[in-house]
């Protein structure tokens, strides 16, 4: 059996990624270096194995020719990469799910585990169906081609799991992938990209097919958005990252930041209700783009749910301690404009509830998931996307305010939003004014990724242009071939 076959434990790999970035780096500490070094200490020799690149450039004309070695492989060899990547994250599962919450600092350990476990739900070739027409002019057939090499971004709140999860879409459509990680979590990105790697290259002889840079920044962003073999890009990240990614030039599939209301009008289960929005807004301390951040409910059942909210488990906060947890979260700055706006401390983001509660001047024990409290429509909680085990509860007067308000409070990103409701005009009418990608009706919002809802499940979800939840087909061009003749 071939070494590169062979399991690896968390410390073995680390010690692989770090003398891999030594010799990448020219670091005198590398035998690699070393010997470049003798050669043109000016200009150390640049290696890399199993897609571990500093140089943009080199990664992508790699994954260039992992690409042509995987068109010769046909959809076997696309299935067995899939089958890598997702034995992989199920058997690392807690290896890796270990390794993101140390260097990511944010989150749960127990749903970073998780978040990698359900990598085998992600789709794969089954969404890759032709189309044909057959008529007196002969037969033609649309087919789903690949792009060659896509560049990725991917964030610091899912770094492995979205990894995974783009590996398994892309390479499913015949692509190979350079990804641009988030620093924060660029360490663990390099270890599983390695591993999978090595794995690939063992199976299919393949070694490049997953590329990613081992020192990330927007200088290789840039790079990897302007280089000839990139095709297509995809980003997951804020504002800013994903209109440098539309400015490029290259097409763009971009999932962008969400705050997704959630909207109460008493008609259903309010023990129930209360249960799923903690369930979506706790989930890996409220990371997930798609996580409940605020609830509008209307006034008459405001206090039954929050009192249903804190029997389900969750820890109310007074006024003067949402006031102290304010200041602490958020400060004030000046656009160019001179217009104020509130500036998340990135600090606390992703952290317990017991972690915020202590800012805010409260005790809870470790195990609360989540922290509420009362505020008003126009509060930084509401208005802004936090990502923190703290939601916001809103009173309402009457539905029509309610939807605005969530409208208001959505910024028109399109994203998520969720509904508890029995009656279907106010969840058509919900539905209609938000218009978002995601629109969970009396559920947890992780059932609109098919967990504990009908349906699939990808870490990208392509909100500010329009695919959707990722799927092989995102990453397509639709190839159309004609046979002109009467063959009927």
């Amino acid at each position: 059996m071939s070494t590169a076959t062979l399991p690896l434990d968390e410390t073995s790999l680390r010690a692989i990624v770090d003398e891999v970035l030594r010799g990448l780096r020219g670091d005198p500490a590398s035998p690699n270096a070393c010997a470049a070094a003798t050669v043109a200490p000016s200009a150390p020799k640049r290696v890399s194995r199993y897609g571990v690149f500093t140089d943009v450039a080199a990664a992508c004309s790699a994954a260039h020719g992992a690409f042509r070695q995987l068109q010769e492989k046909g959809l076997a060899g696309r299935v067995k990469v899939i089958e890598i990547v997702k034995g992989m994250c199920e058997a690392r599962a807690e290896e890796w799910g270990k390794l993101e919450f140390e260097e990511t600092k944010i989150g749960r350990l127990a749903h970073k585990i998780e978040k990698l476990q359900i990598v085998k739900l992600v789709p794969g070739i089954e969404w890759l169906k032709p189309y044909a027409m057959s008529g007196d002019c002969g037969i033609t057939l649309e087919e789903c081609a690949p792009f060659g090499v896509i560049g990725a971004i991917t964030p610091v709140t899912h770094s492995v799991p979205t990894i995974a999860g783009n590996i398994v879409s892309m390479v499913a459509a015949g692509n190979a992938i350079v990804f641009n990680p988030h620093p924060g979590g660029a360490r663990c990105a390099a270890v599983a990209i390695r591993a999978f790697n090595e794995a690939i290259h063992a199976a299919l002889g393949i070694e490049h097919l997953v590329c990613v840079i081992a020192d990330p920044s927007i200088d290789t962003f840039n790079a990897l958005c302007q280089d000839e073999h990139v095709r297509l890009l995809c980003v997951t990240g804020g504002p800013a990252v994903v209109a440098a990614a539309m400015k490029s030039g290259k097409r763009a599939v971009c999932a962008g930041p969400g705050n997704p209301p959630v909207v109460i009008d008493g008609t259903g289960n309010l023990s129930k209700a209360a249960a799923d929005v903690l369930k979506g807004a706790a989930y890996d301390n409220n990371l997930l783009c798609v996580g409940e951040k605020q609830v509008f409910v209307l006034e008459h059942v405001a206090e039954r749910f929050m009192n249903e909210l804190a029997t389900a488990g969750a820890a109310k906060l007074t006024a003067p301690q949402l006031a102290r947890l304010t200041s602490a979260v958020f400060t004030t700055s000046k656009d160019a404009g001179g217009c104020s706006h509130p500036v998340l401390n990135r600090k606390l983001v992703g952290v317990d509830a017991s972690v915020l509660a202590r800012e805010a001047g409260a005790t809870v024990s470790g195990d609360v998931p989540l922290l509420f409290a009362e505020t008003d429509l126009d509060h930084p909680f509401v208005m802004e996307e936090q990502m923190m085990p703290m939601i916001p509860v809103v009173r309402v007067k009457n539905f029509n305010d309610a939807v605005a308000a969530a409208l208001k409070s959505e910024h028109g990103y399109k994203h998520s939003a969720i509904i508890h409701s029995l009656n279907v005009e106010h969840m058509t009418q919900m539905a209609r004014v938000l218009d978002t990608t995601l629109f969970v009706k009396n559920g947890p919002s992780v059932a609109g990724l098919g967990l504990g809802g009908e349906g699939y499940l990808n870490y990208s979800i392509a909100t500010t242009t329009g695919e959707g939840i990722a799927t092989s087909r995102t990453f397509t061009r639709t190839r159309r071939v004609a046979m002109v003749e009467n063959l009927r």
